[in-house]
């Protein structure tokens, strides 16, 4: 429901029942397809089965023997994740599988609608009835419609953890009226916000006129503020208009911001509870508590922890400011920090510490990188500005994107970008500018995992708040997304991008406006990243396995510039030892780190294979 946790691809062989015979039309007046495959009823014929593609729900009210419901559960596809719900005494049913089901540890909220058929909206109590506020600036909510939107609503399951769907499936049930499959679409066009409502009444003619709410999330790194609350109004109206009594949601009983919300806006606790089966899926639902020192990792080292603790590897946070771990399994013991471990060698890791070494590795190996020169704050130094016309300034050690200055062309500019960089680090490169797309690309194990676009911090107008009111806004959105790793600092920098685009901080951005507010696309100062997995040329694949392999380091971060992922040209920037596994999301990052560090608990998966080649097993 409201949790993003309930999500799952559900597979099923139960026999189908087809679905309603009459025609329906949709909102333009054109007939709408039914789609028989959606609703099922387990041999036998007893109960009530729907299948949303990213799970089954199990409709309990619908059951006469408990019996037939656990059979439900245990034909759960790999890789799914079914929800039982309005089951009656769950609890006996458990009882008797303890090693097979558990009770969900969420909360279940329900909203009585108005019954007069208007078109209310849940708000706080504080808020006044009349006048209902407007909608977010810029957003549109509308009915999923085609693959494009499915694709769109995978992508931000995937960011938020969430198990992705068949997009035929997501497609068709959004075609029905079981289903009220919402979209939010910013002011350019892209989906930053997804919410599907089941009407009960279309399913199986819920005799308490009914209806349900599942998978509300939103893009955290685009979705403006207030996108969800938007979202649920609109779903809620929606169901008001066909007449529904109530819409339930459940969230997790830990998510107390959430809970403090739906409270707000009109819902209260109900006693229903939910049946889930113990799959690799709902492992962190049912095992027991995760040890201590976890809640104060990051997100770099909590996603090797997760990771770990599904595979049953036993993990012990031993610094977590540090994001330092201990993990075991049999009679095997690594010490990593994030995605560095003990089989990355004290050589291989000082190797791309200095930029200068790497470059030196790099070339050695017959790979591309920019020219350069280690400053000597001379003439030499000005004189390779005038050959190469542009240069990037950066201290040779430091990471963040400290003391890096992009796009330096005058000699006086070329002074103030050394000085910056040597107050990081006394040595500093200088190296010429490339223009290109900023490329990240993974290698793990000396196999390309993940690829991925990295783009400078932007804000977008709305017409109303001024730049330094946007920056702030998206600082915090990017907070809120990275557990606090990623904001957008209001310094020199930032105040210079402003200007060179003819802007002040307090001048206020025309509406779908999009500005860069920053040069360099660190995460760290409120970049974003753009998976490009898929896209990303063999060549360039070939050369980063390359470089690892020069570099001798198991896990690496390559940085390029590339004027596109799925062109052959690049250049290396640098390599580093300690990537963030968690911004590569859903690409298999922590998976194949965990292959690494413990071969024996490695699953069969499917391996990254460049564009137009064919995919392969492990």
């Amino acid at each position: 429901m409201g949790d993003t946790s309930s999500t799952g691809v559900s597979r099923t062989d139960p026999q189908r029942v087809p679905g309603r015979r009459r025609e329906r039309v949709g909102p333009g007046g054109d007939p709408v397809a039914p789609a028989p495959a959606e609703v099922e009823r387990p041999a036998g014929g007893d109960g009530v089965v729907l299948d949303c593609g990213w799970g089954r729900l199990v409709f309990g009210q619908t059951f006469t023997d408990q019996a037939a419901v656990a059979a439900v559960l245990r034909s759960e596809a790999a890789g799914a994740r079914d929800i039982c719900i309005y089951l009656r005494d769950p609890h006996v049913l458990v009882s008797r599988l303890p090693d097979e089901l558990f009770i969900d540890p969420s909360l279940t909220y329900r909203l009585r609608l108005r019954p007069d058929g208007a078109t209310g909206r849940p708000r706080p109590a504080d808020e006044p009835a009349a006048g209902d506020q407007d909608d977010l600036p810029g957003l549109r909510i509308r009915t999923l419609r085609d693959a494009d939107d499915a694709d769109a609503v995978n992508r931000i399951y995937a960011r938020n953890g969430m198990v992705t769907a068949p997009v035929d499936v997501l497609v068709d049930n959004a075609r029905t009226d079981r289903f009220l499959h919402l979209v939010a679409e910013d002011a350019t066009g892209d989906v930053v916000g997804t919410i599907t409502g089941v009407d009960h009444v279309a399913v199986f003619a819920d005799p308490d006129n009914g209806a349900s709410l599942w998978c509300l999330t939103v893009d955290f790194n685009t979705a403006p503020p207030g996108t969800g609350q938007a979202l649920l109004t609109e779903l809620t109206a929606r169901l008001t208009e066909r007449g529904r009594a109530f819409v339930d949601l459940s969230v997790l009983a830990e998510n107390t911001g959430a809970i403090r919300l739906y409270e707000r806006l009109g819902f209260y606790r109900t006693a229903t509870l939910c049946v889930k089966r113990k799959n690799p899926i709902n492992e962190r639902l049912f095992l027991p508590a995760t040890p201590p020192g976890y809640d104060r990792l990051n997100p770099y080292a909590r996603i090797v922890a997760d990771e770990a603790m599904r595979r049953g590897i036993r993990v012990e946070v031993t610094d977590p400011e540090w994001g330092e771990l201990r993990l075991s399994n049999g009679g095997r013991t690594v010490v990593t920090r994030e995605s560095l471990s003990e089989l990355t060698s004290a050589v291989a890791m000082s190797r791309c510490d200095d930029k200068r070494v790497t470059r030196r590795i790099l070339t050695e190996a017959g790979l591309s990188v920019p020219g350069g020169r280690t400053a000597t704050s001379d003439d030499a130094d000005a004189a390779f500005l005038a050959e190469v016309g542009r240069v990037v300034v950066k201290p040779a050690r430091g990471e963040q994107g400290n003391g890096i200055t992009v796009g330096v062309r005058t000699a006086q500019a070329l002074a103030a970008a050394v000085a910056l960089a040597r107050s990081f680090c006394p040595d500093v490169l200088i190296e010429q500018m490339h223009d290109g797309e900023d490329l990240r690309v993974i290698v793990i194990d000396h196999e390309v995992v993940a690829a991925a676009i990295r783009r400078p911090a932007q804000v977008t107008g709305d017409g109303v708040h001024d730049i330094a009111e946007l920056i702030e806004r998206q600082s915090r959105r990017r907070a809120a997304a990275t557990g606090g790793e990623s904001r957008i600092p209001v310094d020199d920098m930032t105040r210079d991008v402003v200007a060179e685009a003819g802007y002040a901080l307090h001048d206020v951005l025309p509406e779908g406006t999009v500005l860069a507010v920053r040069r360099t696309a660190n995460l760290h100062t409120g970049g974003t990243i753009h998976d490009v997995t898929g896209e990303l040329h063999p060549e360039i694949a070939e050369a980063c396995v390359a470089a690892s392999r020069a570099l001798d380091i198991p896990v690496t971060g390559v940085d390029l510039l590339v004027p596109a992922p799925a062109r052959p040209e690049h250049v290396f920037i640098e390599a580093n030892e300690r990537p963030g596994l968690a911004n590569h999301e859903p690409q298999p990052t922590a998976e194949r780190f965990v292959d690494l560090l413990f071969p024996g608990t490695r699953a069969p998966q499917r391996l990254w294979t460049p564009a137009g080649a064919a995919s392969s097993q492990a």
